[in-house]
């Protein structure tokens, strides 16, 4: 009834026609379809106001965040403990193991530029003080920021509650 010769023309028909479908989606969706079209207020005939910016923008305005001192005192260290992973590439916890940037054992309330046998760079020799939670929190936001010129070639750290986690995290090892 059936030999390989149908088999191959029956499977040949079913692929064929299936070809022909995913083509024609193909040149219906570069006909029909809106890919990039102009953003509000460019290149439109007009404008329909719905008032949903200003409501945007309120809720924006809502959002307070929280003092440092207040999100530190409730930190918790066992989730600043994974977010130390991405620190320890180029910090230890040893003291006096340093690797590319000083070790930070110790750290929470030690003194600037105390690391021994660590060549800090100008913008943090320049400082003064000590490395207290909220001096830390400042430098992990934005490293450049908090010190023109740092050698940490670090992005930041925008969320507040990460960085208090992070350094009641590395409070533990004084």
């Amino acid at each position: 009834m059936f030999d390989t010769m149908t088999m191959t023309k029956i499977v040949g028909g079913f692929c064929g026609a299936l070809l022909v479908f995913l083509l024609g989606t193909w040149a219906s969706s570069i006909l029909y379809g809106t890919y990039g079209g102009p953003k509000a207020g460019e290149n439109q005939a007009y404008v329909i106001d719905t008032g949903e910016e200003e409501e945007s923008v309120a809720e924006a305005e809502e959002v307070v965040e929280l003092p440092f001192a207040e999100v530190y005192a409730a930190a918790d260290a066992g989730a600043g403990e994974r977010l130390w992973r991405q620190c320890q590439a180029c910090h230890k916890l040893e003291a006096g193991a340093n690797g590319v940037g000083p070790y930070l054992h110790g750290i929470v309330d030690r003194p600037k530029h105390a690391a021994d046998g660590y060549a800090y760079s100008d913008a943090l020799l320049s400082q003064d003080g000590a490395w207290t939670p909220e001096n830390i929190s400042a430098f992990l936001e934005n490293p450049r920021e908090y010190a023109p010129g740092t050698k940490m070639a670090y992005r930041g750290m925008p969320d507040v509650e990460d960085r208090a986690n992070l350094i009641a995290y590395l409070a533990t090892y004084q």
